[in-house]
This record gives structure tokens, C-alpha cells and sequence, in this order.
């Protein structure tokens, strides 16, 4: 666990925030080199990402808010700004709001780009995840398996007085007081957002129905974080079975397959 990287005198590169420069620089670097392909304008890639990255935290934070409502009314200054709440579920929302404006005022259509885009989408979810491994933040449940990883200063720590301050839902009775192991969900993600970006980098070039490339990584985004929400620390809300973000991958993968069985016809195929 690295949460600063390197410090050069007083000046302290921290782990998650390198990480996010290395998102936005590797999603603009590729979507540059394919809007050239499409003689685009090079302009469109760093108005895109700009965007997409300010409504992206706005729309993280917003819905972390509306997560943890309770924490907001009894601290709402603390809680709006505080460091926590990049979630990306919320992200995603406010990151397309935002790039579905820069479209509209090119007057170009939604649905190209969003092929376009959507693998960069999984990419820097992958590469994020990799900044929460390295501050010790969004890890799994406790568990025993022999590639466990404790996270004694993450955040927070993955002690058992945390897990029963903080995750009160979390069943750890079969666990020993102190340092616990737990899932690192972070690098699971990871693994399985490289693989889906790679199955859908290869498909890029051969859409055929705008819109198909976005509406399967709808789906496969949607069921990667339904499962993996079962190991992680989220409460659960629905049936007390599923997360709220359970919820908003339910409502992806059905918007994406509803959208791949019922193409939009190419006539209302309009500018976003």
C-alpha cells in the first residue's frame, strides 16, 4: 500500500491522484488517435475528456451524498468537502450529462461517439481501481483465501474494530480481533476492466448498428459490478441482499440489452 508514491522536498505525489492524471491522460491519448482516424478535430478529445472529468467528480460526489444522506445532515460541510466520494457509478451519470453538452454544441450525434468512447469508459474505471488498491480504500469483505490482503493503514484500516464500527452489516465472527484480511476487490476489477476493454478495443472498428458498442459495455460493466458487489463493503438496501449500486447495474445491463435487441433505426439517429 503506497498512498504517496514519491515526495520531492515538501512536494508529495500522492498514489490516487496519479492514478486519476494517468486515467485521463490514457483515455485522451486513445481517443485522440481514433477521433484523428475519423478526421475529427483534435480539439474535440481534450474538450471531451475536460468535460467528462468535471462531471465525472460532480456527479461522484452528488451521489455519494445521496448515499450516505444521514452523515450529510449531521455534517454537510464536512461531508461536501471532504476527500471521499468518488464513486464511479455517480461519475458515469455526471461524466455523460457533461460530454452529451460538448456534443450538442458540435452538433454531433450521441450514439457515435458513445461507441467511441465506451471502451476508454471500462479503461479508466480499470486504472482507477488500481489508485483504490494503492490508498487502501473500496477493498472486499474478510475472507481467508491465501491471496487476502490486509490494508492496516488504508481507508480505513482493515481492523476489526473498523469492521465493526463502520461495516456494522459485515458478518466477522469467524474472524480473530485485529488486522484483517480481505478481498482485494480493487485488483479484481481491475483484471476484469482490462479484459473488457481489450473485447471491446477489438470491436471498435466493426460497428455496425450506432450505439451496439455502448449498450454491451452497458451490460458487461452492469454485471461486472453486480458481482463483485457481493464481496465488497456496501450496505445492503434492496431485500437486504443488494447494494444500491446492484440497483443502478440492474438498470444498465436491462437499458443496454433492451437497446441491442431493439436497434434505433438509422432515421433517428440525431445529433446529441
Amino acid at each position: 500500500m503506497f498512498p504517496v508514491l514519491f515526495e520531492i522536498g515538501p512536494i508529495k505525489i500522492y498514489s490516487f491522484g496519479f492514478m486519476l492524471v494517468v486515467t485521463f491522460y490514457s483515455t485522451y491519448f486513445l481517443l485522440n488517435h481514433d477521433l484523428k482516424r475519423l478526421s475529427h478535430n483534435e480539439k474535440l478529445a481534450s474538450d471531451m475528456i475536460f468535460w467528462a472529468a468535471i462531471g465525472g467528480i460532480i456527479g461522484s460526489k452528488i451521489y455519494y451524498l445521496l448515499e450516505n444522506l444521514g452523515d450529510v445532515i449531521q455534517d454537510p460541510v464536512g461531508m461536501i468537502f471532504s476527500g471521499s466520494g468518488l464513486v464511479f457509478l455517480g461519475g458515469l451519470m455526471g461524466g455523460t450529462f457533461a460530454v452529451t453538452m460538448v456534443l450538442r454544441k458540435n452538433n454531433l450525434p450521441w450514439l457515435v461517439f458513445a461507441d467511441i468512447v465506451a471502451p476508454l469508459l471500462i479503461l479508466g474505471y480499470g486504472i482507477g481501481r488500481i489508485g483504490c488498491f494503492l490508498v487502501g480504500d473500496d477493498y472486499g469483505i474478510p475472507t481467508d483465501l491465501p491471496w487476502a490482503i490486509s490494508f492496516p493503514n488504508g481507508l480505513p484500516p482493515t481492523t476489526s474494530q473498523v469492521f465493526s464500527a463502520y461495516y456494522p452489516w459485515v458478518d466477522i465472527s469467524g474472524f480473530e480481533p485485529g488486522i484483517l484480511s480481505v478481498h482485494p476487490t480493487q485488483l479484481y476489477e481491475f483484471t476484469a476492466a482490462v479484459g473488457i476493454f481489450y473485447f471491446l478495443w477489438l470491436r471498435r472498428k466493426d460497428v455496425k448498428i450506432a450505439g451496439s458498442l455502448f449498450f454491451l459495455y452497458l451490460i458487461l460493466a452492469g454485471v461486472e459490478r453486480f458481482a463483485i458487489e457481493f464481496i465488497r463493503t456496501n450496505e445492503k438496501y434492496l431485500f437486504d441482499i443488494f447494494t444500491g449500486s446492484q440497483i443502478i447495474s440492474v438498470i444498465m445491463i436491462i437499458i443496454g440489452t433492451y437497446f441491442l435487441l431493439n436497434p434505433i433505426p438509422k432515421s433517428e439517429l440525431e445529433p446529441a
